[in-house]
């Protein structure tokens, strides 16, 4: 099929989190399954051009837009020799030092006019290259206006006459609100500006528009797409969802074996098999060394990468810390975010140089080295829509610790010592007490040589290649095309 991905991030040209590593991945399992897929996203100032080898496709392409056109170029590159990446040029909107919010972490404030921009270019440049995709693939509020426009003013386009939509929700926490003002700015029917349309308590909500008019809808694993149409989980918008429940479906996310694989991943010091596991021993040395911990090699280390939110539940590990540094442990953290939790870990850290070990920021790198040299991995997160660390922590044998909810109790079953079954440990409630007794478990286990063995192997044995995936989406494309064909 020929399938177009729109999508405001992708690695390894820029991103930010899971949307870019999956968007980096996914298009590239498709090509490989034969499908025709092309990958848009906006040209940031972070974008390498050189290092890419991007060309110039197009120069002053007229898009359509709230004032009057705008002029972009078009530049093509290749995020595998199966799946060409166009990118959108327009220096108002791109050229700045984020992609998404200021140095201050403030989001900007025309990000609704950049996004409309982008999203009108997107359908633009598929007019400029000849492309008429069977499926348009959105993701994430940044592109939901494509399936509004697609449905609305652009509907009776013959271009995009057979084009289906699916639109993935890669976490409904973050839904593009903006000020009422800001939607007449979208190129959209006044119509629209309703309860019933974008509107949201006032306010304009453009991820409920990819809700409202996509012909598919997916959420990254099968137990988040259940868990949105609840009130607890559904921030609002589970009655929309639970409407579309039949349009509706889990796809898990996968994991890019070329990028995650201990057997011969380029940033860690040693590498490591299923079969021979003697490289994961060196890379805890060296991860010990790079925190300046004692080298100890029976110590359990624990390992955090992670956004210090609370969607995370970064707080429960704050909460049970003290605890925990009474325990023989070591612990690493990587992340960022909350001021107050960045302080707290720091401050800690100070208290406990010998067992706690903190680092501030996002590193690519070192990350793959913390998977490497981790024992175990803690996702004590409040809901995950996917996840994927605990994906990259079964491939590396360190052993995840995790909240049973979205893709955590999709991809972790708890370990049984007595029948051998398992790859990890998890727990149901959301409380600092119930987390820590699932470390304790897994602690226990530690000192258990044979069954600890035997939990590596479960994890390190897990299939979550990325292959899998795309054969689901390629069954959701025909579904989505069928169901246009029907309208």
């Amino acid at each position: 099929m020929k399938i177009l991905f729109a999508a405001s991030e992708a690695a390894p040209f820029a991103h930010t989190g899971g949307l870019g590593d999956v968007i980096g991945a996914l298009p590239k399992a498709l090509g490989r399954l034969g499908h025709d897929v092309r990958l848009i996203m906006p040209l940031y100032r972070t974008v390498d051009a050189q290092r890419h080898q991007l060309r110039i496709v197009t120069s002053g392409l007229s898009v359509p837009a709230a004032s009057s056109p705008q002029a972009v170029d078009v530049l093509e590159g290749n995020l595998s020799s199966e799946v060409p990446v166009y990118f959108v040029r327009h220096d108002p909107s791109f050229d700045r030092d984020g992609l998404y919010q200021t140095a201050s972490a403030e989001d900007y404030p025309d990000n609704a006019e950049r996004f409309a921009l982008f999203c009108r270019a997107a359908l633009e440049v598929c007019r400029q290259v000849d492309f008429q995709p069977e499926v348009l693939h959105a993701h994430d509020w940044q592109t939901a206006l494509l399936p509004v426009y697609l449905k609305t003013t652009l509907y009776n386009d013959p271009f995009f006459q057979k084009t289906a939509t699916v639109f993935t929700i890669h976490n409904l926490g973050y839904q593009g609100l903006f000020p009422s003002e800001v939607l007449p700015k979208l190129m959209l029917p006044r119509e629209l500006f309703t309860p019933a349309g974008l509107e949201f308590y006032g306010k304009g909500n453009l991820l409920k528009g990819g809700l409202l008019f996509a012909d598919l809808l997916t959420t990254v694993s099968r137990r988040y797409s259940q868990e949105i149409q609840t009130m607890d989980q559904g921030v609002g918008l589970d009655g929309i969802l639970r409407e579309r429940k039949g349009d509706l479906f889990g796809v898990l996310n996968g994991i890019d074996p070329e990028e995650w694989n201990p057997a011969d991943d380029p940033h860690i010091v040693a590498h490591y098999t299923i079969d021979d596991l003697s490289g994961k021993a060196r890379c805890k040395t060296d991860l010990q060394e790079r925190f300046k911990l004692p080298v100890k090699a029976t110590v359990p280390l624990l390992a955090v990468i992670s956004r210090l939110v609370e969607q995370k539940g970064l707080d429960l590990l704050r909460d049970i810390l003290e605890t925990l540094m009474t325990l023989n442990v070591q612990l690493v953290l990587l992340g960022s975010g909350g001021k107050e939790l960045e302080a707290t870990f720091h401050e800690a850290a100070a208290k406990y140089p010998s067992k706690l070990a903190v680092r501030i920021g996002f590193d690519v790198p070192l990350s793959h080295q913390i998977e490497a040299g981790a024992d175990l991995f803690l996702m004590p997160s409040r809901y995950e829509p996917c996840g994927l660390n605990q994906m990259y922590s079964l491939v590396y044998g360190a052993i995840p610790v995790v909240r049973a909810t979205g893709g955590l109790d999709d991809t972790i079953a708890q370990f049984d010592p007595v029948t051998g079954q398992g790859n990890g440990f998890r727990f149901e409630d959301s409380t600092a007490d119930a987390f820590l007794q699932a470390i304790r478990q897994a602690l226990v286990l530690y000192h258990e040589k044979a069954l600890w063995h035997r939990l590596i192997t479960n994890a390190m044995a897990a299939d979550f290649t990325w292959d899998r995936s795309a054969r689901e989406y390629g069954q959701l494309y025909r579904h989505a095309a069928e169901k246009k064909g029907k309208q």
